[in-house]
C-alpha cells in the first residue's frame, strides 16, 4: 500500500485531537518519567530496558514480588491426588445417585452412557505435615512440603471443555482475545529485569502415552494490552529462543549499530503516526539484543550445586523436561522475571488413567518439591507465589469400561483441587470441602476468578482496580462479576 494512503487511514479524527492536544503533556510526562532519555538527546537504549508499572501500583504492600504458575493442562483427577474419598471403596461400580448429579451438564463423551458407575481411586493416601494433610501416593514428594502449601479443594468453573476452560482460567474469559494473567502482571507491575522479559512461558515434555491437546500462543498473549506484555516462550529443544545467535558474519558491534539506527527510524515513524506499538517494537528489538547475552547465561547450570540439582530429580539437567523448567523458573525469579508459567500437558485421562496418571505425576512430583524447597532454602519463598492446578477436575464416575485396576474419568468443572504456596499464603491448611463423591462443593466454594483475584492480591493488586479501557469498557482479569479474594488461605 502507498505509505501516504496508509498514513491517512491510520490517522482518524480522534487520533488527530489526541496527538495534537496532548502532545506537550506527553513530552513533559516523558521528561519526568525518563530523564535519561532527555539527557541523551534522542533515542536511547534505555527504551528497551525494564518498563515501569502503573504509577498507582501496587495498591497496597505486596507479600509476593513474583509468581510461578505450574499449570497442569488437561485437568488432573482431584480424587486420585488431593481430595481423599475413602468411602467410595464400599460402593465400587454402583451408580452415581441422581441426588448428587442433580441433572448437571455432562460432556458429549459420557452423556450417552447408560450408567455412571462409581470409580474409587486405586491409590493409597497418607497424612503429611503438622496439619495431617491428605496426599496420594502419587504425590509423595510434594507431600513433604505440606506445611508450606494451602490446598484448595473447592475450586469450580462454568466451562466443561478444554479450550474454553483453559482460556477462562488464564484470561478471565471463555472466548479468546483477552490478556493472560502474566500479561496483566507485566502491565500493572512492570519489570524488575533489564535483560529478560517480564513474562516467560515454558511448555515441557510429558510422559503419558498419548497425544495432548494443542496449546495456543493466545493463552500467554497480551490480548488488547500493548504487545510488549505478551509472554515469551522458551523452547525445550535447540536454542531456547529462535535466532538467539547472530548469523555468520554479523558481530555484536554491527548488531548494536543496526539496532540503534533502526530505533531512530522507528522513533521518526512514531512522531509521524503516534502508534504506541512502534515504541513496543523498539523495546522488543532491544530486549532481543539483551537476551542474546542473558539467555545463554540463564540456561548454563554449571554453577548450580549438586545438592540443588538433586532436589529437582534426575531429569533436571535435561532441557525440555518439567524438572528442568522448574529450575529455570527459580533462576528467572532470581533475575527479576515477574511471572513464569509452565504448561505441563496431557492430564486428560478419559481412559487408561491408571497407566498415564502415574507417569504424569512422576514428571512433576519431585520437581514441585524441589522448587518449593529450593526457593525456601534461598529465602525466596516468602516473596514468590507458587501456584499448581489445572482448568477443571475429573468425574467420580468412570468413562468407558471399569475395573478396580483400570478406569477413566470425564471432565468435571463443579469441583477440583489446586494448591498455592509462598508469598502471602498460609501454609499447612486445606480450604473448602466437597461431598462424599467429590462431585459438588459443600463448603467454601472458590470460583476460578477468585483464584485469580487472590493471586493478584498476594502481589499487592486490588483486582477491581486493575483495568484497561477497551471497546468502551474498563476491562479487568476477573470480569464484572462480584468476585472476592480467598482470605481464608492468606497468611
Amino acid at each position: 500500500m502507498d505509505p501516504l494512503i496508509e498514513r491517512q487511514l491510520i490517522i482518524n479524527r480522534r487520533h488527530f485531537f489526541k496527538t495534537t492536544g496532548l502532545a506537550m503533556g506527553r513530552i513533559a510526562l516523558a521528561g519526568m518519567m525518563f530523564p535519561q532519555l532527555a539527557r541523551a538527546g534522542g533515542v536511547n537504549r534505555a527504551i528497551g530496558r525494564s518498563h515501569p508499572g502503573l504509577p498507582d501500583l501496587p495498591h497496597f504492600a505486596p507479600k509476593a514480588k513474583r509468581m510461578i504458575y505450574l499449570f497442569m493442562n488437561g485437568g488432573p483427577s482431584q480424587m486420585d491426588l488431593l481430595d481423599h474419598k475413602p468411602g467410595l471403596q464400599k460402593i465400587f461400580d454402583s451408580d452415581l445417585p441422581e441426588s448428587i448429579r442433580q441433572g448437571q451438564r455432562l460432556t458429549t463423551m459420557t452423556s450417552g452412557q447408560s450408567r455412571f458407575p462409581i470409580a474409587p481411586s486405586k491409590y493409597a493416601f497418607k497424612q503429611y505435615g503438622k496439619s495431617g494433610m491428605w496426599f496420594s501416593e502419587l504425590l509423595q514428594n510434594t507431600a513433604k512440603v505440606a506445611d508450606d502449601l494451602a490446598v484448595i479443594k473447592s475450586v469450580n468453573t462454568e466451562a466443561i471443555n478444554h479450550d474454553p476452560a483453559v482460556t477462562y482460567i488464564q484470561t478471565g474469559r471463555q472466548i479468546p482475545g483477552n490478556p493472560s494473567l502474566g500479561s496483566w502482571l507485566s502491565y500493572g507491575l512492570g519489570s524488575e529485569c533489564d535483560n529478560l522479559p517480564s513474562f516467560v512461558v515454558m511448555t515441557p515434555s510429558w510422559s503419558a502415552k498419548r497425544d495432548a491437546q494443542a496449546l495456543y500462543q493466545r493463552l500467554w498473549s497480551s490480548g488488547f494490552l500493548p504487545t510488549k506484555h505478551s509472554g515469551v516462550a522458551l523452547r525445550g529443544k535447540g536454542d531456547p529462543v529462535l535466532y538467539i545467535n547472530d548469523p555468520p558474519g554479523v558481530d555484536k558491534q554491527t548488531r548494536r549499530h543496526m539496532l540503534d539506527g533502526l530505533a531512530k527510524l522507528n522513533a521518526e515513524q512514531y512522531k509521524t503516526i503516534g502508534d504506541p506499538e512502534i515504541n513496543t517494537r523498539i523495546a522488543q528489538y532491544e530486549m532481543a539484543f539483551q537476551m542474546q547475552s542473558s539467555v545463554p547465561e540463564l540456561t548454563e547450570l554449571t554453577k548450580e550445586s549438586k545438592a540443588t540439582l538433586d532436589l529437582y530429580g534426575p531429569e533436571v539437567t535435561t532441557p525440555g523436561t518439567f524438572a528442568h523448567s522448574c529450575l529455570m523458573a527459580r533462576r528467572m525469579a532470581e533475575r527479576g522475571v515477574r511471572c513464569v508459567e509452565i504448561f505441563h500437558r496431557e492430564w486428560d485421562h478419559h481412559f487408561n488413567l491408571t497407566r498415564d496418571l502415574p507417569l504424569q505425576c512422576r514428571d512433576v512430583d519431585q520437581a514441585c518439591f524441589g522448587l518449593i524447597t529450593d526457593l525456601k532454602n534461598r529465602g525466596m519463598l516468602e516473596d514468590t507465589l507458587v501456584v499448581w492446578g489445572g482448568e477443571f477436575g475429573r468425574t467420580v464416575y468412570c468413562q468407558g469400561k471399569l475395573t478396580p485396576e483400570d478406569y477413566g474419568r470425564d471432565h468435571h468443572p463443579r469441583c477440583f483441587s489446586m494448591w498455592m504456596a509462598g508469598g502471602g499464603i498460609k501454609g499447612g491448611i486445606t480450604y473448602g470441602e466437597t461431598d462424599d463423591f467429590s462431585y459438588n462443593v459443600v463448603q467454601n466454594p472458590v470460583h476460578i476468578s477468585e483464584i485469580n483475584a487472590t493471586m493478584l492480591h498476594c502481589l499487592g493488586i486490588d483486582h477491581r482496580k486493575l483495568t484497561f479501557k477497551f471497546q468502551g469498557l474498563d476491562q479487568r482479569l476477573t470480569g464484572v462479576e462480584d468476585r472476592h479474594v480467598v482470605k481464608g488461605i492468606l497468611a
